[in-house]
């Protein structure tokens, strides 16, 4: 007789839920799109650290008569984001898509854990015999939820180094030197000056905002709406207190830098 105990099951399915990346890809020409991730990632390698995402191309600029899988594959797999699905893709796209083995996902993408089969009705209990019950109890207070973790850096940041704040907020207390990057999937806020690289809601959070009493970056980005700064700091905030957040609508995000001083 076979073992029926969990231990003897050579494969089983259960469901789960996974924390999946959007990317939203307005741009097919994969030239394009490594000629912006270079800009707005600085070209670092592995920046995402194999994290999975899903491509949706909901707010494609133009509709491509084909698409080079390929290339778009192997570009983002160069940042260590690996692709696993697809959604809003026009559908004569599909085939392409499929034969590059990323999923064909629907306009909500991957769902939350889910029973892999519906369970079986029940046969409602009997009614109980009537008697007298006490009073019902109060309810029990819900448990509080735990907040999400702030990372607090007290050290100032030199070139070449990277901070991640992940699931939450990063709080720097001392600034940042040129040629240094933090990233945080909640907000950043800056005590001291801020003159690298500061990527907020990196996993798509458009309400995080970048905070900054000395603002003078190279480059800041909100759930991957990004601004550069070759030409000079706007002179409204340049070296002040300033913070930096989206504006507009799901479908067209901008930056909005804004001084937080009243002179």
């Amino acid at each position: 007789m076979a073992d029926a105990s969990p231990q003897g099951k050579l494969i089983e399915f259960k469901g789960a839920s996974l924390a999946v990346m959007t990317a939203h890809v307005r741009e097919t020409e994969a030239v394009r799109l490594a000629d912006a991730l270079h800009m707005m990632l600085g070209g670092m390698p592995d920046f995402f650290a194999g994290e999975p995402a899903v491509l949706d191309f909901a707010q494609l600029v133009s509709t491509p008569d084909r698409v080079d899988w390929t290339a778009i594959i192997s570009l983002l797999r160069r940042y260590q984001v690996q692709p696993i699905g697809v959604r809003n893709l026009p559908d004569y796209l599909h085939d392409g898509a499929r034969r590059a083995n990323l999923a064909i996902l629907g306009p909500e993408g991957i769902s939350a854990e889910r029973p892999i089969a519906p369970p079986k009705p029940q046969a409602p209990p009997p009614a109980p015999a009537p008697v007298e019950t006490p009073p019902p109890p109060q309810p029990a207070a819900a448990a509080a939820t735990t907040p999400a973790p702030t990372l607090v850096v007290e050290r100032p940041l030199r070139s070449g180094q990277q901070v991640y704040a992940k699931g939450g907020d990063l709080v720097l207390l001392a600034g940042m030197s040129p040629g240094s990057e933090v990233i945080a999937d909640g907000s950043i806020h800056c005590y001291g000056p801020l003159r690298g690289r500061a990527l907020a809601g990196a996993r798509g959070d458009t309400s995080a905002r970048i905070f900054s009493t000395n603002f003078g970056p190279e480059l800041v980005s909100i759930a991957g709406v990004y601004r550069t700064f070759e030409r000079g700091i706007p002179q409204a905030v340049a070296g002040r207190s300033a913070q930096v957040r989206l504006s507009g609508s799901d479908n067209l995000h901008t930056l909005e830098i804004m001084s937080l001083q009243n002179d």
